[in-house]
C-alpha cells in the first residue's frame, strides 16, 4: 500500500470555496488502476490559515506515479481552481509505503 498526501494551507476565509472545489470536482481516480480510496481532511483552525490534507491511498508507488503522468491527472488538476489569495503557499507532498498492514 502506498500513500499520497498533499497539505494545504488555505486562508480561513476561502475555506468553504476551497471544500467546494474539491466537493464539485471531476477526480477520474475511479478509472485509474491502482487506486483504492481518497479523502480530503479538514485540520485544525490557526489565526492565519486552515490546515487540509487530500489523502490518498493507491495499491503501489508505481500506480500513484503513473497516475501523476496520465490524462485524467491533468484532466483533474485542470478543473481545480480556487479564488485568488484562497492558497497560502504551494502544496506539501508527503508520500508513505506501507510497512505493516492489518
Amino acid at each position: 500500500m502506498f500513500l499520497a498526501m498533499n497539505r494545504f494551507k488555505i486562508h480561513p476565509s476561502f475555506s468553504q470555496d476551497f471544500e467546494k472545489v474539491w466537493r464539485e470536482r471531476d477526480s477520474f481516480l475511479s478509472e485509474v488502476p491502482g487506486f483504492k480510496n481518497f479523502s480530503l481532511l479538514r485540520g485544525p483552525e490557526y489565526e492565519d490559515h486552515v490546515l487540509y490534507v487530500s489523502h490518498s491511498v493507491w495499491e503501489s508507488e508505481d500506480a500513484f506515479t503513473q497516475w501523476t503522468e496520465s490524462e485524467a491527472f491533468r484532466k483533474a488538476h485542470r478543473q481545480s481552481s480556487a479564488p485568488k489569495g484562497t492558497y497560502l503557499g504551494h502544496p506539501a507532498l508527503e508520500t508513505f509505503t506501507a510497512v505493516i498492514e492489518e
